[in-house]
């Protein structure tokens, strides 16, 4: 049977939500300037009206705990770059395994001594899945390190990032977190899944 590919489920914004996450977005955008000198809001504002899309991603990052903001602009295609900038890893994407065939696997696995656990007794989901589901693309491990350059994040809770094919095939996964004033990177296998690990992920308009 054809399985239908994960396509992002695009809703549209109330007028009240759509002036309320642009609040959000000015009043944080204002706060840091460090991760964005140079820029100027009005800009940026523009480009996401003109992105109802992309808005609608914002939104998912934004509601999920991701705390999105703008980390960079590429003047090749005039595109602005969205992190997620929560301190932690973004709260409503834990308990989550890598991907699909990590979650996969966990479902046939039997639960181990001291395993963290969802609410569901499983995991909630992959976290390549629910990314593509927002519209949104994994941090790599170089985009978490630039992150990690504007401020101290993860330093409770660590986070997925998206995995070199090689590793993958061998079934591992990797993750990143910061501690001991240093960004590490780790592996595990990826149907792991635990309560204080998340991903981030970045978004262009």
């Amino acid at each position: 049977m054809h399985k239908p590919s994960i396509t992002a489920f695009k809703e549209e914004l109330s007028p009240e939500q759509h002036e309320e996450l642009l609040r959000a977005l000015k009043a944080r955008f204002e706060k840091n300037m460090n991760r964005h000198k140079g820029l100027e809001w009005a800009k940026i504002q523009a480009k996401l009206e003109a992105n109802t899309e992309k808005l609608w991603s914002l939104s998912e990052m934004e509601r999920t705990g991701g705390e999105p903001d703008v980390v960079g602009h590429d003047k090749k295609t005039g595109e602005y770059i969205f992190y997620d900038c929560s301190t932690e890893s973004p709260k409503g994407r834990r308990y989550v395994c890598y991907d699909r065939e990590g979650q996969e696997a966990r479902k046939k696995q039997k639960n181990t001594k001291g395993a963290k656990i969802g609410k569901t007794g499983g995991p909630e989901g992959n976290a390549i899945d629910m990314a593509a589901t927002m519209g949104i693309e994994l941090l790599t491990e170089e985009q978490y390190r630039e992150l990690q350059k504007l401020g101290n994040f993860d330093t409770k809770t660590s986070s997925w990032v998206k995995t070199p094919s090689d590793i993958r095939k061998l079934g591992g996964a990797i993750f990143a977190d910061h501690r001991y004033g240093t960004v590490f990177v780790y592996h595990n296998s990826a149907p792991s899944f635990y309560g204080v690990r998340g991903f981030r992920g970045s978004l262009r308009v």
